[in-house]
């Protein structure tokens, strides 16, 4: 499905990511686990192609320099070359950190600008399947999303993402500032979307614990780059890792 190797990402003089190699198979959910600052999000939007829109945004605007070099191979093809709204005309859809939906939209209305891709049949089922998988949402429909609470944005989010019909999901930090309990939910449904559609899911997380039950595989980032690698037996059966990153 997915396979990125010798990643380096630099912002001006300073290494964001480090050769990195990081890959997901056909239906797995995979985990990448790391501190603030580790190297997650720089990760999701070089491999969803954001980097190199906001590589050349700051290059027109004579800002900060940005390099970007390695090479990502989704489904057989080189696609490091490919602009962000090919790599989703591909497959490969990001529902970003910290949300970033259209508050000033209503939750239909968010739901459909993210179905922009989507055949109408394909639009419609797969709001009727945001609709089951976050039944919340339902009596939300035309509430602007800036009156959401986070959890509700959040589902919001992964359900907009998903009218794009990616074949890839890259979920960044989708538990952050939420509570246990809508933490739980979310863990659920992402769960349930491998299950049920066999789309592959990449999630970052800076807590791996509410995540780690889920994961199929999992990468550590320490400093911009992959210190370790495994399955989720593998790591919870180090003690290390236990203690450093899952809290138990």
């Amino acid at each position: 499905m997915l396979d990125a190797a010798d990643l380096m990402v630099f912002y001006e003089n300073m290494l964001a990511l480090n050769n990195v190699h990081i890959r997901c198979k056909d239906k797995e959910i995979v985990g990448v686990f790391g501190a603030n600052s580790a190297g997650k999000s720089t990760l999701m939007y070089t491999i969803s192609g954001i980097m190199e829109d906001i590589r050349k945004k700051e290059l027109m605007a004579g800002g900060e320099r940005i390099t970007v070099l390695g090479n990502i191979t989704y489904m057989g093809e080189n696609i490091m070359g490919l602009k962000p709204s090919r790599r989703a005309r591909k497959g490969i859809v990001l529902c970003p950190e910290r949300r970033r939906i259209f508050s000033e939209s209503s939750v239909l209305e968010n739901l459909r600008i993210g179905g922009y891709l989507a055949t109408p049949s394909q639009a419609k089922a797969t709001l009727d399947y945001v609709f089951r998988l976050f039944p919340a949402l339902v009596r939300l429909k035309k509430r602007v999303g800036g009156f959401l609470s986070g959890g509700e944005q959040q589902m919001l989010a992964i359900g907009r993402a998903l009218m794009a019909q990616p074949k890839l999901l890259l979920l960044d930090e989708p538990l952050m500032g939420l509570s246990p309990l809508i933490q739980a939910t979310l863990v659920r449904a992402i769960k349930v979307i491998r299950d049920e559609t066999g789309i592959s899911i990449m999630v970052t997380e800076q807590y791996a614990r509410p995540v780690i039950p889920i994961v199929d595989y999992a990468f550590i980032l320490e400093n911009g780059a992959a210190v370790l690698e495994g399955s989720r037996d593998e790591l919870l059966n180090n003690p290390d890792v236990r203690s450093a990153y899952f809290g138990v």
